[in-house]
């Protein structure tokens, strides 16, 4: 098989969902951090919106199978997602954005090293427990 210049390269994420328990919430804490990232819309439908970047989408989606109302990120399963997000300074930006948005920023006592000296980083939490790392480049 070969890949055409178009084709997604193999290995690489076709879509990440995740589950809310509270869709308009998710909306307003993802929305804006998405497309600031270079996200776009993808698709709306009822129960949840997709935003899309090259061939990756990321998908909230309010599930009526949902068994708890609230992502815990100690438990067994996803802890956190991490973007590239530009320069350090544009991940204060980012960062200032999202405490206003609601977003929480974990670990403020190590700001913005908490993942080591050799990299500047944003560990964030939204209101329904999901955590995000925006990570600059250069970073390891």
């Amino acid at each position: 098989m070969t890949d055409t210049p178009d084709a997604p390269t193999p290995g690489t994420l076709h879509h990440v969902e995740i589950w809310v328990p509270d869709l308009t919430r998710a909306i307003a804490d993802w929305a804006w951090l998405l497309e600031d990232l270079g996200y776009t819309l993808h698709q709306s439908w009822e129960a949840g919106r997709s935003w899309k970047l090259g061939h990756t989408y990321l998908v909230l989606e309010e599930s009526s199978a949902l068994t708890t109302s609230r992502h815990d990120r100690c438990a067994p399963g996803l802890n956190h997602l991490a973007f590239h997000a530009g320069t350090p300074e544009r991940i204060d930006l980012l960062t200032a954005k999202a405490r206003e948005n609601g977003w929480t920023l974990l670990f403020p006592d190590r700001h913005p090293h908490a993942g080591g000296t050799h990299q500047h980083a944003a560990y964030l939490e939204s209101r329904d427990g999901f955590e995000i790392e925006l990570v600059a480049s250069g970073s390891a």
